[in-house]
């Protein structure tokens, strides 16, 4: 179980978030969603412990995760950022096999178990033929693909993403949602900006505005046109599970 208390972050004299109060539920998909700069990504680097928060506390499994220890919250969360690094000197596979790491002891070699998991989850996120290539020579998808196979290989059992799908073309989109939603038992919160995608792929829906909670509970409840309206500023119409935007012409 991961939750937040009264969660507070400032940079200066600038709130980015102010209080939030939230609790994911297990197994399921949480789309995190709001207007650039609501603080979003903030709030997923304070729930992988990246980020000191200003005031108030996350807790996993009742422990606050200030007190856990790196190798042992890394065996419970993996945290896929927006922008990889791609100026490694690494294969792409010793990228995603770095995600095995947290199971090892110092100086300990990969076992042959090891070596499966990261060529599963390489399968799985359709970059096994990259398995040679330097993260330098792979497209901005191909990155985000290799990093997501690299989490999956830390078989955590919170998945945060912040725009895992920002980079990839429609096809993988769709690809990356549905492997997503069939990492079972897997508590996974997501940041995305299409909310068709979040209608499709999630179980929840988490709304930051101004750095607050506006909504969090069920998608299908949360996105409607008045907290459309509210968040982005945009018309739409929701009808049957798909939003239709409306646009002013000249």
């Amino acid at each position: 179980m991961l939750q937040t208390h009264n969660l507070r972050v400032s940079f200066g004299k600038k709130q980015v978030l102010r209080g939030i109060d939230i609790g994911f539920a297990e197994g399921k998909i949480t789309a995190v969603m709001g207007s650039n700069g609501c603080g979003k990504t903030t709030l997923l680097r304070c729930l992988a412990g990246l980020l000191k928060p200003s005031g108030g506390s996350v807790f996993l499994n009742d422990n606050d995760i200030s007190t856990l220890k790196p190798s042992l919250l890394a065996r419970q969360m993996a945290f896929v950022t927006q922008h990889a690094n791609a100026d490694v000197d690494f294969t792409a596979r010793q990228v995603v096999t770095m995600g095995r790491n947290p199971y090892l002891r110092p100086l300990q070699n990969e076992s042959l178990l090891d070596h499966e998991i990261v060529k599963d989850c390489m399968i799985k996120t359709n970059t096994w033929h990259l398995r040679d290539v330097y993260p330098s020579q792979l497209s901005g998808g191909e990155l985000q693909r290799v990093m997501i196979a690299r989490a999956l290989a830390q078989q955590p059992s919170i998945l945060l993403l912040d725009e895992p799908v920002s980079s990839l073309d429609i096809a993988h989109q769709i690809d990356i949602m549905s492997l997503l939603r069939k990492a079972s038992n897997t508590t996974i919160i997501v940041v995305l900006h299409d909310v068709n995608l979040a209608l499709r792929f999630s179980d929840n829906l988490l709304l930051i505005h101004n750095g607050q909670v506006l909504y969090q509970g069920s998608v299908d409840k949360g996105i409607t046109p008045e907290n459309i309206m509210t968040v982005y500023g945009v018309n739409c119409v929701v009808d049957n599970r798909n939003v239709l935007f409306s646009y002013d012409q000249d």
